[in-house]
Order: C-alpha cells, then structure tokens, then sequence
C-alpha cells in the first residue's frame, strides 16, 4: 500500500458535541460501509449503534468539562476491516473500574438505568479498545468484512 492508497483509504469527520449531529456520523459510516464493503445489513445497523452510543459518550464528556471542542470520528478502511474511531476532548476513564453488568436476562439488570454503552459496543462489534489521546479519549471500535471494492465510473460520479 503506497501513501497516497493510505490517506485515501482514512476519513474523518469533525462534528459539534451536540446530539444532533450524531445521525450525520451514523449517515458517512452505514455509507461507506455498506457501499464499498461486503457487510450485511445487520452488521452495518450494529456498527452504526455502536458508533452511537460511543458519539453519545463524547457528547456527555465535553459537557462534563464544558468544552466546545468538536468530537472526532475516523474511519480507516483496512483490508479485512473497517476501524472506526471517535476521539473526545472529555476527562477520559479507565475502562477495567467498570462495574460488571448481570446478563440481560437477570432482572437485576433492570436496576441498570445507565453504563449500558460500552457493554453494548463491545457486544456489537468485532473488537474494542480505549485509549487515552492527547486531550482526551478514543475508542476504537473494528469490524470485520469483506475487502473494499472499486467503485465503477457511474457509482464514483455519484460520490462525487
């Protein structure tokens, strides 16, 4: 892979830390996902939850240091592989001091009103990190698929 395939291969989006434009994140990922990408409908509904509620985690983080820094979500295309990252400018947490949830089964879980989010993304995608950044925290969420394929003329004018 030379440089330019890399660079043409990561996207990313800034959006203001506001609800509202979570949907815009979820719009760029299903596309590209499932336009250049052999995934089934259900893995892409997965990734987009997924980014959701790591989005709706960055939001709540700049609220939390009242930042108007923007929310950064990146997109790297790998052969096997769709990496999607969102990168916040919040205090950040240490994700092995996260209580343990009863399975969804237990009627204890019904006590849990919040902290759902992250046991929900790393039960919706392939793999899952979080890493502390330079002013903040990024999670890192991967699903395995099929490897791009080129958009033919007609499919790149569309894009365009």
């Amino acid at each position: 892979m030379t440089v330019a395939d890399l660079a043409s291969s990561v996207v990313e989006l800034e959006i203001p830390a506001r609800g509202e434009y979570v949907g815009l994140a979820r719009l760029v990922v299903s596309s590209l996902a499932s336009s250049r990408r052999t995934l089934a409908d259900d893995r892409v509904d997965d990734l987009k939850l997924a980014l959701s509620e790591a989005c709706t985690n960055a939001i709540e983080a700049h609220a939390e240091v009242g930042t108007e820094e923007v929310v950064v979500v990146r997109l790297v295309e790998g052969d096997d592989r769709l990496e999607v990252e969102v990168e916040d400018r919040g205090p950040g947490f240490d994700p092995s001091t996260l209580p343990e949830h009863p399975p969804v089964t237990d009627p204890e879980r019904l006590n849990f009103e919040r902290g759902l989010g992250i046991p929900l993304i790393r039960s919706l995608v392939d793999e899952v990190s979080f890493a502390r950044v330079e002013q903040g925290m990024a999670v890192r969420m991967v699903m395995f698929c099929g490897p791009v394929t080129d958009l033919d003329d007609e499919e790149e004018l569309a894009w365009s």
